[in-house]
């Protein structure tokens, strides 16, 4: 194994360690000042290495969820429910966490949308998409159409914890909103959103065939294009 491919399953190891770890701090499993399991314990809860879960604890740092307090641990930080996800800082980093957040939580909740989604809620998917279309060709931001979206395929799984939390995350959803102009380097906002438009009518199309395998794939396909669009890789 190379060394880009050690990397690699490197980077896909630690992701499921913040997501797992972040959705347990969204869900008040771990509360604001509480300690999370030490590194020895996450190391055998999750057959890892020292080096991945290190990688992981510094990623939810650059997110802004925990802070470690030298040779006592790491702690949650308190976040203002009205703000959001709280994030120290609109770096590359902060933006890799929250993508990497919605890859576990949202292609579930793609797949039980496809199970449980109504006509109703469907329409309003293609409503939210037709607007995000719109925006596009005028030019216009389509962040609040893109957000809808989201939200609503939370709302279609029936289960108030996921439309709780993406509401939660609130514009970070969009991770082009949280890059300044050099972070994001030469990249055209208006071809990756044109490139999105393609995503999203996967997803949809899965969702309305009522195909939970699909959805999910759609959705990771659509959140791994995301950070490599915004390079946060």
């Amino acid at each position: 194994m190379d060394d880009s491919s050690i990397r690699k399953r490197s980077q896909g190891l630690a992701h499921d360690i913040v997501a797992e770890l972040t959705q347990r701090i969204l869900l008040g499993q771990l509360a604001a000042g509480e300690k999370l399991p030490s590194e020895s314990a996450i190391v055998r809860e999750h057959g890892v290495s020292r080096t991945v879960v290190r990688e992981a604890i510094s990623r939810m740092q650059a997110s802004g969820l925990v802070e470690t307090r030298h040779g006592i641990g790491t702690f949650v930080l308190a976040r203002d429910p009205r703000q959001g996800l709280h994030l120290k800082r609109d770096t590359a980093d902060s933006v890799r966490g929250i993508i990497e957040l919605r890859m576990g939580l949202e292609t579930q909740a793609a797949a039980l949308a496809a199970r449980r989604r109504t006509e109703g809620q469907l329409q309003h998917m293609r409503e939210a998409l037709d607007d995000y279309q719109r925006s596009l060709a005028n030019n216009d931001s389509s962040v609040e159409a893109d957000m809808r979206f989201h939200k609503l395929i939370a709302q279609a799984t029936g289960n108030s914890y996921f439309t709780d939390i993406i509401c939660q995350l609130g514009r970070s959803v969009i991770p082009r909103t949280r890059l300044d102009a050099d972070e994001r380097g030469d990249a055209d906002l208006t071809q990756l959103g044109q490139m999105a438009v393609i995503e999203h009518e996967a997803i949809l199309q899965a969702i309305r065939w009522q195909d939970p395998d699909a959805a999910r794939a759609a959705m990771l396909l659509h959140l791994s294009n995301s950070l490599e669009r915004m390079a946060v890789d």
